[in-house]
């Protein structure tokens, strides 16, 4: 698209993101390595190496000379009318008006907030591990306060019409407001207690009593992957404290997963959830080298991205045609599992937990809505970080029936926050309600996704999902997409239908 601007001042300011592209990319690496490989003792180094490399990065997204290649490209693209086709103007159009917007953020930042940042999320990384690990929370409680600090002034900085929470979101959900959010959420707050309160009338447990060898997990795994088209000359799989997925490069897909004693299909399905993040930055626009480098060659949001992971997690690793199809490899590596229905009762327990990673379908959504609140009183409402883990401990009672051990599976069980990802947790919620709402979508188009997976034959949902969602990249925002590919504003109403067809199957299936 870009190419039909006959302008070398968007050939320039391509150049020039490209090199920022690549500073970020080097970046990326080195998160991922701190992540998988690199040892305790090297967090200060690494932090003081992410420093610089972040205020490089805000340096060159924030200079004059890069304002003024933006406003070149622009002018040039205003000249352009005679010779590009509208929906190349259209498209050039949507990534200036994207790179307008960072620039401006980039430009209220100060380069020492920004380092200062960088600093506190390497620091409070390692600092994380440690007080998880010792299941004491005070020892993380200075590095929270610090990054809640941090975050509340780089909120001040950008100083947008948004509260501070709302700033904070949108580099994960482009123009998402509170009042949508809670407009969003409110059926779920009703209903999804509700629900949960229909099977606490039966025995169900929480956790299974068996387990399997590491190696008999990752083996799973790898024949997981195999089967759903992994190529291993672009992708890589790694063990992480949580895992996650990242691009590091136009062919350089990276994934992590980790076994967890006593729950032995959770790297099983997180290695499900995470190779949908990567199938989806695989089928974004060809990762071509104006692409990777311009705004629409990015993904939609982080909303989108998880309804693209909870839709091979849940749509087709947790659907009962699946366990048809995979039970006797889970026989035959040791696990006592006699049937489909054995192997399917286990992927879908159904019944509330501590842990948001390791909960089902139905109270995966109270644990987001516990965290949103949570932030909210953080960031806005004056919660003092040395009172969160009381407060995380009264909602679970309250919300959840369970109350966690300890702060390891309390409050510090996710990263998030040490690294100041204030607004991103209600992202995987409203992943839920977009993959529901575009299964919807895709049954009508070719068949409902559980019947490809009965039928074996995976490729015609991956092409529907090519085709109607991943290329979109930025050119939409969330709402946007979800309107666009089903023909409706995004509602909880889908997601509610799937989870009480399904609890109604879990509770006839003998």
């Amino acid at each position: 698209m870009t190419r039909d601007v006959p302008s070398s001042a968007w050939t320039s300011l391509g150049d020039y993101l490209r090199e920022t592209q690549l500073l970020g990319s080097i970046q990326s690496t080195l998160y991922w390595d701190q992540n998988t490989r690199m040892p305790s003792g090297g967090a200060a180094w690494r932090g003081e190496q992410l420093a610089l490399l972040a205020r490089q990065l805000h340096a060159r997204q924030s200079c004059e000379r890069y304002a003024a290649l933006i406003a070149e490209a622009r002018q040039a693209w205003q000249a352009s009318s005679e010779q590009t086709s509208s929906a190349d103007r259209a498209a050039q159009a949507r990534n200036l008006d994207l790179l307008e917007q960072e620039l401006r953020r980039q430009q209220a930042l100060d380069p020492d907030l920004v380092s200062a940042i960088a600093v506190a999320k390497s620091e409070g990384y390692e600092c994380w591990q440690q007080a998880k690990a010792a299941a004491a929370f005070g020892q993380f409680a200075p590095a929270l306060k610090r990054m809640v600090a941090l975050r509340q002034e780089q909120a001040r900085q950008l100083a947008e019409p948004r509260s501070c929470w709302e700033t904070l979101a949108q580099p994960f959900e482009p123009d998402l407001t509170l009042a949508r959010l809670q407009e969003l959420f409110a059926p779920l707050r009703r209903r999804l207690p509700e629900l949960l309160g229909q099977l606490q009338g039966g025995p169900r447990p929480t956790s299974l009593s068996w387990d399997l060898e590491a190696s008999t997990q990752q083996d799973l795994c790898d024949q997981l992957l195999k089967a759903w088209g992994r190529d291993e000359a672009i992708t890589c799989v790694a063990a992480s404290p949580h895992p996650f997925s990242i691009t590091l490069g136009p062919r350089d897909f990276r994934i992590t997963t980790r076994v967890v004693a006593g729950q032995p299909l959770s790297c099983f399905l997180a290695t499900a959830h995470e190779w949908g993040h990567s199938l989806y930055e695989q089928g974004l626009l060809p990762s071509s080298h104006q692409w990777f480098a311009w705004p629409l060659g990015q993904a939609t949001s982080m909303a989108v991205h998880e309804s693209q992971s909870l839709f091979w997690e849940n749509r087709v690793a947790r659907s009962q045609p699946f366990s048809e199809h995979w039970w006797p490899r889970f026989a035959a590596a040791g696990a006592p599992i006699a049937n489909a229905m054995d192997l399917w009762r286990a992927m879908n327990p159904m019944a509330p937990g501590c842990n948001r990673v390791e909960a089902d379908e139905l109270s995966y959504g109270l644990h987001i809505l516990i965290r949103t609140d949570l932030e909210l009183a953080l960031l806005e409402q004056g919660l003092e970080v040395e009172a969160l883990p009381s407060e995380w401990n009264r909602r679970y009672g309250e919300l959840l029936g369970v109350t966690p051990a300890d702060d390891a599976e309390g409050c510090l069980q996710d990263v998030h926050w040490s690294e100041g990802l204030f607004g991103y947790f209600p992202s995987y919620l409203l992943g839920h309600l977009i993959s529901a709402q575009i299964s919807e979508a895709m049954e009508t188009a070719i068949g409902a996704p559980e019947e490809h997976v009965r039928r074996d034959d995976l490729q015609p949902v991956l092409s529907w999902l090519r085709e109607a969602v991943h290329p979109i990249g930025r050119a939409l925002n969330a709402e946007q997409l979800v309107a666009s590919v089903t023909g409706r504003p995004l509602s909880s109403e889908p997601f509610l239908r799937y989870l009480e067809a399904k609890i109604e199957r879990l509770g006839t299936s003998p």
